[in-house]
């Protein structure tokens, strides 16, 4: 399946999986979900990856049921009572979700530690992360940035979903950016910013950092849409929150059909 069907595939399986359960959290689902493809369908073996803006928690369980990992027959007890698919990614269920996230900070040093471990161990492999730009508010990223920089962790690979927004508004207006090359650069990452849909260009990306053993830790910021794919709901922060009637719901899977020859 090319790069863009396999885009549309798994937005209408976000967008009835939401539509379903009457929940929210579409909008962050939507935008990271290509960096998620561009990990996970594509990962190596030794690879660990570690969501940590677990909101986005229908994109990872859409790409884990892609690349069959959850069941078809589990997918439809998302949000359901006793699921092992609740609104936010729960620890030990399956080995690709190794830990709870959603309190926003987590993540990171999760990762750190994971890449490490495998520097200590002398493992193969890469540990990745997905942060949200707003996240990148939390002291915890940071003290977690630098030892990652201090331990010359180059075994390591942070992805920014960079939408823009975050729970109550523009992420410029709240903190700043702290989500740009400059402030992360400055503390001794190596960076490659792109187009956060473009598959294509993240996978480039990816393989260009990892091949660089430099010892400094590594971080793509990926420039995205909240609600991408959707008109109604792209670049709006309500769709952070907000279920879809029934209305809502098939304008979008016919616009996903149309647009991604889904």
């Amino acid at each position: 399946m090319d790069h863009v069907r396999l885009q549309g595939k798994l937005r209408t399986k976000i967008l009835e999986l939401h539509y379903k359960a009457n929940s929210g959290h579409i909008g962050c689902s939507l935008s990271c979900i290509d960096i998620m493809i561009s990990i996970l369908k594509f990962k190596e073996a030794g690879d660990t990856f570690i969501l940590s803006k677990g909101h986005a928690a229908t994109a990872l369980y859409t790409i884990l049921n892609e690349i069959g990992e959850i069941p078809d027959e589990v997918m439809d007890t998302f949000y359901k009572n006793a699921t092992t698919l609740p609104a936010h990614p729960a620890a030990a269920k399956y080995k690709a979700i190794p830990f709870a996230t959603g309190s926003l900070g987590h993540g990171l040093p999760l990762a750190t530690g994971i890449a490490k471990a495998k520097k200590l161990k002398k493992a193969g492999g890469v540990s990745f992360v997905l942060m949200s730009d707003g996240e990148t508010n939390e002291g915890t990223t940071w003290e977690a940035a630098h030892f990652a920089v201090a331990n010359k962790l180059d075994n390591l690979l942070i992805f920014i979903d960079k939408n823009g927004l975050q729970g109550f508004g523009n992420t410029a207006d709240v903190l700043g950016d702290t989500a740009s090359a400059k402030v992360w650069g400055a503390i001794g990452f190596d960076i490659i910013e792109v187009d956060g849909h473009d598959i294509s260009a993240m996978l480039d990306a990816k393989q260009k950092l990892i091949a660089d053993k430099n010892g400094k830790p590594k971080l793509i910021i990926a420039k995205t849409v909240k609600g991408k794919g959707i008109p109604y709901m792209e670049n709006r922060l309500e769709w952070h929150y907000l279920p879809m009637n029934e209305a809502q719901y098939m304008e979008a899977v016919d616009r996903i059909k149309s647009d991604y020859n889904a």
